[in-house]
């Protein structure tokens, strides 16, 4: 093994500039693979990071009716805080959010909204809430940067916000937008509008009553109890997860291309190699070499344009990899008109595993691409094969 190894060496060295076209080919392979793959996994974890941080918490309690796509189910998605909850909530481990529908009247055009009531002195979620404890002749109101935009609003404008209270009359006031935060997550911005709790449950007639509860740490004793289902932190992030593997199955579709492409050339290659290398081969079996062995040894060869390739990707590859995931992707749109959780630049995370397995996998598919035409040699004639004919 290990003279076959030098031997193939010295061949492929011999080859020259026919080598390294192939290798350069496999090593631009190896260094988008592992980019895209690294773009996913970093885009993955900057998602989980924001969702958990802006709006899930460590889990959730949703009230039984509560359904996020359907605000119909809005109306009847209330009920009184448990007992059982009150202790987590007044030591911190749990925020109580109440949800309505709404409408906003931003220069006398009419935005529909949700507004949602929030304790204005929580730290589990990043929302900037403390900006909500503020006496003003108005309702204090925190929105996001794409409701701002969209709405053309400023911190200090007032608008008016109509609501339905719990028996269904229509009331209206105004609220006074005291602070506008900056978040990935859309699922708090678009559309929404974050007001005190306390002021909120008055204003809907809704006396200590919540529509879903966010805790902070996930414990493993909790239950569902009475009108409230436990929605863990695994569920609440499915949905992300199912998207990024649907990008990631079309990702793969690109880099596929690509790796067909380079092994298409190292496939030509070998089938050439055995071509004009006919008396070569009849000359290793005159030798006393198996035609196996002679058949090992130019798969060994054709592989190793891999090896190479490796080598090669991580003299330029690395550096760029590196220049990645410290400065990040910058999306060239923004990331709001999305409508998903995603930064406006991602930074990729590459995990040993990630390599490895794109190594070996560039590694199995040459090996794969160089055997096949070298299986021929098998059927060659020691004697034609030193005259320089096929059998």
């Amino acid at each position: 093994m290990k003279t076959a190894i030098k031997l193939a060496y010295r061949n492929l060295i011999g080859a020259g500039l026919r080598t390294w076209l192939n290798v350069i080919v496999l090593s631009f392979s190896f260094v988008i693979i592992i980019w895209m793959k690294g773009i996913l996994a970093g885009w993955d974890r900057q998602a989980k990071t924001d969702m958990i941080e802006w709006e899930i918490g460590g889990g959730q309690y949703w009230h039984q009716n509560y359904d996020p796509f359907d605000p119909f189910t809005l109306q009847d998605s209330h009920a009184q805080i448990p007992g059982t909850f009150k202790a987590e909530i007044s030591t911190g481990n749990m925020i109580p959010v109440l949800i309505a529908q709404g409408t906003l009247y931003p220069e006398g055009r009419m935005q529909p909204v949700l507004i949602k009531g929030i304790p204005a002195k929580q730290q589990i979620l990043s929302l900037p809430t403390q900006r909500l404890d503020s006496a003003i002749d108005a309702i204090p109101a925190i929105i996001g940067k794409y409701m701002a935009e969209a709405n053309r609003l400023e911190p200090g404008d007032r608008v008016i916000l109509r609501w339905r209270d719990a028996n269904g009359t229509f009331d209206a006031s105004e609220i006074s937008i005291v602070d506008i935060f900056t978040t990935n997550v859309p699922s708090v911005d678009m559309a929404q509008v974050w007001i005190p709790l306390g002021k909120m449950q008055e204003l809907l007639m809704m006396q200590d009553e919540a529509t879903l509860f966010t805790f902070k740490n996930r414990a493993d004793d909790l239950n569902e109890t009475g009108d409230w289902k436990l929605m863990p932190l695994e569920s609440l992030v499915a949905d992300l997860e199912a998207m990024i593997k649907s990008k990631s199955a079309g990702q793969s579709v690109f880099y596929n291309i690509l790796l067909l492409l380079a092994l298409l050339a190292v496939f030509d290659t070998q089938v050439l190699t055995i071509f004009r290398r006919q008396k070569e081969i009849g000359t290793y079996i005159a030798l006393g070499y198996t035609r196996h062995q002679v058949v090992g040894l130019f798969t060994i060869e054709g592989a190793m344009h891999a090896v190479l390739a490796a080598l090669l990707a991580a003299i330029y590859g690395l550096p760029f990899l590196l220049w990645q995931a410290n400065a990040g992707w910058k999306l060239p749109m923004d990331s709001s008109d999305y409508a998903i959780t995603i930064a406006s630049t991602l930074y990729p995370v590459y995990s040993a595993g990630l390599i490895i397995s794109t190594t070996l996998l560039v590694l199995f598919a040459t090996a794969m691409v160089s055997y096949w035409p070298s299986r021929k040699i098998a059927r060659m004639n020691p004697t034609e094969a030193l005259r320089g004919k096929l059998q």
